[in-house]
């Protein structure tokens, strides 16, 4: 698989990088926190959200909308899945890493999706990244041993548990998996069944190959 720097024109579809804001102290506090083995995602770190970046870009970047800060972490290769939000996501990097995406405008008319169309972008540490609400994305793959982090800012209450009850009218409700998360399985991505399997075609991996082939 091709590897795009973020840089490149091909993201431009999926997101821009932030400008303007000093995110050290809150890669500061970041660089404190063990990398997990496996994926690890917490929507609201209360210690993060007492710096003093999470009120400026919740005022500036999100317009003094409720936000939420958080954080994702571990060691992955495979895409699994892709989710979307109503809403932008901005994931401040910890350390290295690549993101998988693709564009929700690609969705059948059954919300399938067909992973051929993936592409896949490398994003450097200490980059802020905000990712559209029409890109479909999940967890990020690692380039380093040591695994990937970064801190994400959403609109508060995102990937919190759903309200019990819930009864799905459509196709699309079927996907909801948690607050403003709407979630897209592959047959191969470790799920439990219970969700309908949307994604088509491989399930991509990011390989030792297809970095050293970048570099």
């Amino acid at each position: 698989m091709k590897i795009y720097d973020i840089t490149s024109p091909e993201f431009n579809k999926y997101g821009a990088i932030v400008q303007g804001y000093d995110f050290s102290e809150l890669l500061t506090e970041m660089r404190k926190k063990s990398i997990t083995e496996h994926i690890k995602y917490v929507a609201s770190d209360p210690v993060l959200e007492t710096l003093p970046i999470f009120r400026q870009f919740a005022n500036g970047f999100f317009g003094g909308m409720p936000v939420e800060l958080g954080y994702c972490m571990g060691h992955n290769q495979k895409l699994n899945a892709l989710e979307y939000h109503r809403d932008s996501e901005v994931n401040i990097s910890v350390t290295d890493y690549i993101v998988l995406l693709g564009c929700k405008q690609d969705l059948d008319e059954n919300f399938n999706y067909d992973t051929a169309k993936i592409e896949a972008f490398y994003i450097p540490a200490g980059l802020a990244v905000e990712f559209y609400a029409t890109t479909l994305h999940y967890c990020a793959c690692h380039v380093q041993e040591g695994g990937y982090s970064h801190a994400t800012f959403l609109p508060r209450g995102t990937n919190c548990p759903w309200e019990e009850g819930f009864i799905p009218e459509t196709e699309e409700d079927r996907l909801l998996v948690a607050r403003n998360k709407w979630l897209l399985v592959h047959e191969d991505g470790g799920f439990d069944g219970a969700l309908p399997v949307k994604l088509k075609g491989e399930n991509c991996t990011i390989m030792q190959s297809d970095w050293k082939a970048r570099e």
